[in-house]
């Protein structure tokens, strides 16, 4: 048999990542149906996809559990996870360094400040907001807060790797402290609260917070896609991104601050929920590679299915009781991240 042509292998190369795509989607719709299926009514899977196709066949009692409660919550845990697949991707490759999340330059820790002091002092009277969105408000600004600091101090001393990370750890562990501090003046009953949305749920869920998510996913994939080639090429290393035309500096700039828009809408909403955006990337990677055409997509769908499946689990592992997702999430996360390190490990060793 006559060796394959380079167009072959390219042809070949391009089918397995988008039928590894296409099985990420099947996975997903899976994971999704199983979702709205699961919780303390167990209802078959059949009469979920059923009454998802054709509503008017449910009864008044189902077509409220299916569509009022638990199609926002499974929704949530796909644009949420979206979100956070995707910002953990950009920051592992604006940062050259696969163990970056949206956690590495405390977007999460200034989300948590922001949400901590919304609740500890009160602040949903004095504004006049409603309840249910001051502290993801708050939320929001601490996040976008932190990012635009560490924006103004690397364009004052450059936009270099070392420079961004270094700013980023400083970050945390201010922001830690200042978290703790008010974690010790708050009452009893603010605290409790700073504690649960520090965990992470998709309870929260509505169809106004989940449009909300959706469009900043939309915009901010619509320009992630336009800077395809560049992350890519950025892949090959900044001197390799710089002979092609890209500006470095400049990229890792507006892709941090993309980042910290989907990361912090995303945190607001839920509360802090880790490793789906380090975890997801890595899967998306071992399987579609460093081509950004396939491996942001991916990446998309790899946190999507993670925080999908983590909700299942968070209404399954006791019966009766819905676990914060960020624990499902952590408990999940470390042994999976784990195993991906090993694994890639094992064959850089080859």
């Amino acid at each position: 048999m006559p060796p394959r042509s380079l167009s072959d292998r390219y042809k070949r190369f391009q089918f397995r990542r988008l039928a590894w795509l296409i099985l990420f989607v099947v996975i997903l719709a899976v994971t999704f149906v199983v979702n709205v299926a699961s919780g303390p009514a167990g209802l078959p899977v059949m009469q979920v996809v059923n009454g998802l196709i054709d509503p008017e066949s449910l009864t008044s009692a189902l077509h409220v559990i299916i569509w009022d409660v638990r199609l926002p919550f499974a929704v949530m845990a796909v644009v949420v996870g979206a979100c956070l697949g995707l910002a953990g991707a950009e920051m592992q490759t604006v940062l050259n360094n696969p163990l970056a999340s949206p956690a590495t330059l405390g977007i999460s820790y200034a989300a948590t400040l922001g949400a901590s002091i919304a609740i500890a002092f009160d602040l949903a009277g004095p504004f006049g907001l409603p309840e249910d969105y001051v502290t993801p408000l708050f939320a929001f600004l601490g996040a976008v807060a932190a990012m635009s600091l560490i924006q103004l101090l690397s364009r004052l001393y450059g936009a270099s790797l070392e420079i961004v990370i270094l700013f980023g750890i400083a970050m945390v562990f201010a922001l830690q402290a200042l978290v703790s501090l008010i974690q010790f003046v708050a009452d009893s009953n603010s605290l409790q609260q700073i504690v649960f949305w520090t965990m992470g749920s998709l309870a929260r869920a509505t169809w106004q917070k989940i449009l909300i998510i959706a469009v900043v996913l939309a915009v901010c994939s619509f320009f992630s896609a336009m800077q395809i080639w560049r992350l890519t090429a950025l892949r090959g290393g900044e001197e390799y991104a710089r002979s092609a035309g890209v500006q470095v500096e400049r990229l890792r700039l507006v892709t941090l601050f993309r980042v910290s828009v989907l990361a912090a809408v995303a945190v607001a909403f839920t509360g802090v929920i880790g490793f789906v955006g380090l975890v997801g990337p890595h899967i998306a990677r071992l399987v579609c590679g460093e081509d950004h055409r396939y491996f942001l997509p991916g990446s998309i769908l790899a946190g999507a299915i993670i925080l999908s499946g983590a909700s299942v689990a968070s209404k399954s592992i006791i019966p009766g009781i819905i676990i914060p997702d960020g624990i499902v999430t952590a408990l999940v996360g470390v042994p999976m991240f784990l195993i991906l390190v090993l694994t890639q490990m094992r064959k850089g060793r080859r």
